[in-house]
C-alpha cells in the first residue's frame, strides 16, 4: 500500500472509492442491522400480557354509567340500533344499566366522529349491552394492544430489547393508561391510532432509506451517473405510508384532536428524507426531498387519510334522518349544488360540530388548565361512593370506591423531568429519535394552549402518554452501560435504574385501588391525595 493510499485510507471513515457500495450506503442511512431475535417478541408480549391482567380483571366493576360513559356507551348503543345517534329521555341511565334502554327516535346532535363509537358498541355487541364488560372491552382491548405497540416503538426506535420491554412496562402499569382503558371513554382508541400511525411511519423510515440506499448503489461502490446523484431516484411505493394514512383516518375518525399529529407526523416523515438525502450525497437534497419525497409521501398519507375517515361516517351517509342528513334539501344553493348533498350536509355538520367546539367554556370541578398537566396537577375524579359499615363489604366506619384518571406520579414526574434531556440531545446532538418523540409532544401539548377560555381535562394528555414513556426509556437507554463503561459503572447503572423500575411498580400497585374502584377505608383514600388538587 502506498504512502497516499495510507494516508487517504486514515483519513476517511469510509473509503471515498466505496461510498456507494450497498453496505456503505446501508450503514450510513440506516445503521447497523439490528436483529431482537425471539426475545423481540417474547419481551413484548410478556409485557402485554401484565397489562391485558391489569386492565381486564374486574372490568364490569362498577355497574354504572361512570364521567362521560353517560355520553359515549349510550351513543354506541343507538348507532348499533340505527346507524347514528339517536337522543334520549330524561334521567335514562339508570334503565339503561337495568337492560332496559329507551331511545327516542329523535337524532342527537354529537360533535366527535363516530369510529370510537362503533368500537364501543362492537364490544356490547359481543358482551351484552347491560354490564360493564360489554360498554368497556374494546376500550381495555384497545389499551392491552397499545402496550405492545409501545414495546414494539421503544424496541425500533432504540434498537433495544430491554428498553422496548421497560416502555412496555411503563405503558403497562401506568395508572393514566388502566383508567382510561377500563372506561367506556373515546380517547383509548385515539391513543391507540395515534401510536400505531407513528409506528408505521418508523418502519417506513427505516424500509424507505433501504430503497435510497439499494437504488443509489453501485458495484463496485464508485459514484453514480451525475443525473441520478443530482436530486436521487422517486421513490413511490412506500406501504408502511398507506398503513400510517389508515391509522390517521382511524384517529381522525375519533377524536379531531388527531389532526395535529397527523399534520405533524407527516412534516417528520418527509423531513426524515431530506436528511436521508443529504447523507446518501445528493446534491439538491432540499428540492429533490421536498419534491419526490413530499409529493409521494403526500399522495400516498392524505388522501388515504381523508378516505378512511370519511369511511368512519358510513352508518350516517346511508341513513335518512341522522341529524343534519338532511339539510342540503333543506338549504338549496346555487353555489354549491355541484356539490352532492349528502357532502354539503355533512359539511355543515362539521361546521356546527366546529362551532360548539370553540365555544365550549362551561365552567367544571375537575377541569385544568395545560399548564399543570405536565404535572399531573388536576387530575379527574371519575367515580366515587362513599360506604358505611357492612355495605357492598365495607369493614369499617367509612370506605370509598373511587376512580381516579392518576398517572403513576413517579413516572409521570421522571417522564416530565427526562424532557429537559431529551431536547438537550436533540438540540446539541441531532438525535432524530429525541426530534421524534418531542413531535409526538408537541403535537399533543401544544395545541391546547390555543383554546384558553375552553373546558379541558387531563385525560386529554393521553394521545401523548405514550410518548412520555418514550421520552423516559430515551433518558435510560442513554445512561445504560456500553462496552466502554467499567464494571463498576456498568453495575451503577443497572442498579439504579432497577431500583427506580422497582419503585414504579410498587407505586402502581400503591394506586392500583383508586384506579379501579376498589374498596379501600376513607382513611387510604386521604393517603392518596398527595396534593390538595387531586381531591
Amino acid at each position: 500500500m502506498t504512502t497516499a493510499t495510507t494516508q487517504r485510507t486514515r483519513r476517511w471513515v469510509i473509503d471515498p472509492d466505496g461510498a456507494f457500495g450497498i453496505q456503505a450506503l446501508r450503514d450510513r442511512l440506516v445503521g447497523p442491522l439490528y436483529n431482537a431475535g425471539m426475545w423481540g417478541w417474547i419481551v413484548p408480549l410478556a409485557v402485554t400480557l401484565v397489562g391485558a391482567v391489569l386492565r381486564f380483571t374486574n372490568l364490569q366493576h362498577p355497574h354504572l354509567l361512570i364521567f362521560d360513559e353517560t355520553y359515549y356507551v349510550k351513543d354506541a348503543y343507538t348507532m348499533m340500533e340505527a346507524g347514528y345517534e339517536l337522543e334520549w329521555g330524561d334521567n335514562p341511565n339508570e334503565a339503561f344499566v337495568a337492560g332496559d334502554p329507551v331511545p327516542k327516535d329523535s337524532a342527537s346532535f354529537v360533535v366527535h366522529p363516530p369510529l370510537g363509537k362503533w368500537l364501543i358498541a362492537a364490544g356490547m355487541w359481543l358482551f351484552g349491552t347491560d354490564n360493564g364488560l360489554g360498554w368497556r372491552f374494546s376500550g381495555a382491548l384497545f389499551g392491552t394492544l397499545a402496550v405492545l405497540l409501545c414495546a414494539l416503538v421503544a424496541q425500533k426506535l432504540f434498537s433495544s430489547v430491554l428498553l422496548g420491554g421497560i416502555a412496555g412496562l411503563l405503558a403497562a402499569v401506568d395508572g393514566h393508561q388502566i383508567v382510561m382503558s377500563r372506561t367506556g371513554l373515546l380517547d383509548i382508541f385515539l391513543m391507540f391510532f395515534v401510536l400505531a400511525g407513528f409506528f408505521a411511519l418508523l418502519l417506513d423510515r427505516f424500509h424507505g432509506r433501504g430503497k435510497l440506499a439499494r437504488a443509489l448503489a453501485t458495484k463496485d461502490g464508485s459514484r453514480p451517473a451525475e443525473r441520478l446523484l443530482g436530486y436521487g431516484p422517486w421513490l413511490w411505493w412506500r406501504p408502511w405510508r398507506l398503513v400510517a394514512g389508515v391509522m390517521f383516518g382511524c384517529a381522525a375518525g375519533v377524536k379531531w384532536s388527531a389532526l395535529s399529529f397527523i399534520a405533524v407526523f407527516s412534516l417528520m416523515t418527509v423531513l426524515w428524507d431530506l436528511s436521508a438525502r443529504r447523507r446518501a450525497g445528493i446534491r439538491h437534497w432540499i428540492v429533490a426531498g421536498l419534491f419526490r419525497d413530499g409529493i409521494p409521501a403526500f399522495l400516498l398519507i392524505i388522501p388515504t387519510t381523508f378516505a378512511v375517515y370519511l369511511a368512519t361516517w358510513t352508518g350516517w351517509l346511508v341513513s335518512a334522518d341522522g341529524r343534519y342528513r338532511q339539510w342540503a334539501a333543506e338549504n338549496p344553493s346555487a353555489t354549491w349544488d355541484w356539490i352532492p348533498g349528502v357532502f354539503r350536509s355533512l359539511g355543515e355538520y362539521h361546521r356546527a360540530a366546529y362551532a360548539f367546539h370553540q365555544g365550549l367554556g362551561s365552567s367544571h370541578g375537575w377541569e385544568s388548565s395545560p399548564w399543570t398537566w405536565l404535572f399531573a396537577g388536576r387530575p379527574v375524579l371519575f367515580f366515587y361512593e362513599s360506604r358505611g359499615d357492612g355495605e357492598y363489604g365495607c369493614t369499617s366506619q367509612n370506605c370509598v370506591q373511587a376512580i381516579t384518571d392518576l398517572p403513576n406520579p413517579i413516572m409521570w414526574w421522571a417522564a416530565t423531568l427526562s424532557l429537559l434531556l431529551v431536547l438537550f440531545y436533540w438540540i446539541g446532538a441531532r438525535d432524530w429519535r429525541a426530534g421524534a418523540i418531542l413531535s409526538a409532544l408537541a403535537a399533543g401539548f401544544l395545541p391546547w394552549f390555543a383554546y384558553p377560555d375552553r373546558t379541558m381535562f387531563f385525560f386529554y394528555t393521553l394521545p401523548f402518554a405514550p410518548f412520555m414513556v418514550l421520552a423516559l426509556c430515551y433518558v435510560m437507554g442513554r445512561f445504560l452501560p456500553r462496552d466502554r463503561h467499567t464494571p463498576w459503572h456498568r453495575r451503577q447503572a443497572v442498579w439504579i435504574i432497577g431500583i427506580f423500575l422497582a419503585l414504579v411498580v410498587l407505586v402502581s400497585a400503591y394506586f392500583l385501588p383508586v384506579w379501579t374502584g376498589e374498596m379501600i377505608t376513607y382513611d387510604s383514600w386521604r393517603n392518596h391525595i398527595w396534593m390538595p388538587s387531586w381531591g
